[in-house]
């Protein structure tokens, strides 16, 4: 049996996980996909933000030693993780100086370093498949504009929402200061914004095919989690 535990940032990505995420997969052979919350609201470094590395790396050690035969991932906005102090998240800071195409895999692979080297040898590190979202959650919703407009109950914003995506070659691509980020663009057009409801009903909306077309590294994550039942 194939068992996969995503460690997810908030409400949205659960229900992502559970509603979209998990029936996909269970056609490629996984019997059970879950999402498990990192943390809560009082233990995270500051208002919107994840927990620090240290305590979300013993939540996923803890997983991989008491479920042996499990699978576990990460989804997590590049854009929130810390990248100093005791909380930094592994190849985060180095990140900032790379060319974005390298950003994700940089974190993605220091992680899957630190978590291998803690297992020790026996581990198979095909067991963790870090996942970061390029920049955050909002970014993919851009994978299909008219649907998103849809989703939130404004098909009249359509047409700004396009404006937006048109400006990169990616969703994934649209940057990460804080004026410029997803998320802050589609608070400009919907100041009422609210993700836990309304980027639910976006994602829902636009689906997983035209999110893994438009956004490569989403496409490289899913296509790992639907190959490794295969291995």
């Amino acid at each position: 049996m194939a068992r996969l535990l995503v460690h997810v940032e908030g409400e949205t990505e659960e229900t992502f996980v559970n509603e979209i995420l998990a029936p996909h997969l269970r056609q490629h052979g996984f019997d059970r996909v879950s999402a498990r919350l990192i943390g809560n609201a009082r233990q995270r470094n500051r208002r919107g933000g994840i927990r620090g590395w240290d305590a979300v790396r013993k939540d996923i050690l803890n997983h991989l030693r008491e479920d042996a035969g499990c699978l576990a991932t990460t989804m997590v906005d590049y854009y929130a993780l810390p990248q100093s102090g005791a909380g930094a998240w592994p190849g985060r800071s180095a990140a900032n100086r790379l060319p974005f195409d390298q950003k994700a895999q940089t974190v993605e692979t220091a992680m899957a370093q630190d978590i291998a080297s803690a297992m020790g040898d026996a581990f198979d590190p095909a067991r963790f498949v870090p996942y970061v979202i390029m920049h955050e959650f909002e970014g993919l919703l851009f994978s299909d504009c008219d649907r998103f407009s849809v989703g939130v109950g404004r098909p009249e914003l359509a047409p700004q929402l396009h404006a937006i995506r048109n400006n990169f070659a990616t969703p994934e691509e649209i940057n990460d200061s804080p004026q410029t980020c997803p998320s802050q663009r589609i608070k400009t057009l919907i100041p009422d914004y609210e993700k836990p409801l309304m980027g639910t009903l976006a994602m829902l909306e636009i689906g997983l095919p035209a999110i893994r077309q438009q956004c490569m590294f989403f496409r490289r994550w899913l296509e790992r989690l639907e190959s490794w039942t295969g291995k």
